[in-house]
């Protein structure tokens, strides 16, 4: 029965493409479901030792040399082990029991794994839904350890983490994190073009605090529901064009033709009206902006609006918004953060946002009683 399993895990090997391994611990051999593979994620691979050591190498998923010039190496040792590791790779032992998180996405994994056991601080508890983290805050057994740029040093030394997961890309102020000594992990699910990409780093936090098997699982579900969405989506005998969006500060914010949320409305059945190949944002000039998106079908608005969003408040914000079709034909897509748990639960929920978009831009294609989580239209 034994040597079955051997030969099941190699061939499991094969078929994910691990050129890098040549053997791997009885551990990992008697569950195979335990082996950890990104199959749509950019930024993490892992490589298993004979030894039964874990090589985690994390890069920039848009491959910006300019601003991530090197990427970052692990070595995931068990416990107790002595095991040797290669040159260069930072020795982080694991399970993780004790950590930090600095974004809601990085918060959405331990969640979605039912780990905030591990958690020890946050930056905050703004627009923050869910009720454990917010009783965890209270009682102390979570710190705010203060906003990125200006972290509070006695605080992270006091919630005595063994690793803090950080996102390299934002505002910063790791400078003087870095003079703690404590071990800083890069999760840059952030940064990923392709929505199961980003959720997909579910199970890289699941390598780091020993839920390897349950990470797979939870993404398995992800990718078959998502899978499945947009698999309904091309059957769609129309297109409809959608923009995204709204003014703020005399300038429009709008996200690139190679952004996830750009490949989210692709996948829903619907094509995007910019088509550059920036990853990011932009912001651009309302004229510009209604240039392009003046006969568009549809408009996404994402904000965190103090009351009941309407198109009364939208054209109030701003009254060239009502010369738009979608706004004149009622089609804005809206979600309210004030009121839904956005990001804090869609970096492990892309199918369900994939759903929402689905109902509205092809209702003809979903069940008739779908009730939406996050979008809907705006009444």
């Amino acid at each position: 029965m034994r040597n079955i399993l051997i030969v099941l895990t190699a061939l499991l090997f094969v078929a994910c493409g691990n050129k890098g391994t040549k053997a791997v611990s009885e551990e990992m051999q008697n569950d195979s479901l335990a082996l950890i593979q990104p199959k749509y994620a950019k930024g993490f691979t892992v490589k298993y030792m004979e030894n039964g050591v874990r090589l985690v190498e994390v890069e920039d998923p848009q491959k910006d040399d300019d601003k991530m010039p090197v990427s970052y190496q692990f070595a995931l040792v068990q416990k107790g082990s002595d095991a040797d590791i290669p040159e260069g790779y930072t020795k982080v032992e694991v399970p993780v029991e004790r950590t930090l998180v600095m974004t809601m996405l990085q918060l959405s994994n331990f969640t979605a794994l039912e780990a905030h056991d591990v958690v020890k601080g946050i930056t905050g508890t703004k627009n923050l839904f869910n009720k454990d983290i917010k009783k965890r805050v209270k009682d102390g057994s979570i710190v705010k350890i203060g906003m990125e740029g200006n972290f509070d040093t006695e605080l992270i030394l006091a919630a005595n983490p063994e690793v803090i997961f950080i996102s390299p890309f934002k505002r910063g102020g790791y400078d003087a994190i870095k003079e703690t000594g404590i071990t800083l992990i890069p999760h840059l699910g952030y940064k990923e073009l392709d929505p199961l990409g980003q959720a997909e780093w579910v199970k890289f936090v699941g390598l780091f605090i020993g839920k390897e098997k349950a990470a797979n699982e939870l993404f398995e579900g992800i990718e078959h529901r998502y899978q499945d969405a947009k698999t309904l989506a091309a059957q769609a005998k129309t297109r409809p064009t959608v923009f995204s969006g709204e003014m703020h500060g005399g300038n429009w914010y709008a996200v690139g033709g190679k952004n996830f949320l750009a490949q989210l409305f692709r996948d829903a059945g619907a094509d995007y009206i910019i088509k550059n190949e920036d990853t990011g944002g932009s912001t651009i000039e309302f004229e510009q902006m209604y240039a392009m998106a003046a006969n568009a079908d549809y408009w996404r608005i994402l904000n965190s609006y103090p009351d009941t969003f309407s198109y009364e408040a939208l054209k109030a914000s701003e009254p060239r918004n009502e010369l738009f079709k979608a706004f004149k034909e009622k089609q804005v897509i809206y979600c309210n953060m004030k009121q839904t748990a956005y990001y804090e639960s869609t970096p492990v929920e892309p199918d369900v946002v994939l759903k929402d978009l689905l109902a509205i831009f092809h209702p003809e294609l979903v069940e008739k009683d779908y009730q939406p989580k996050y979008y809907q239209l705006l009444k």
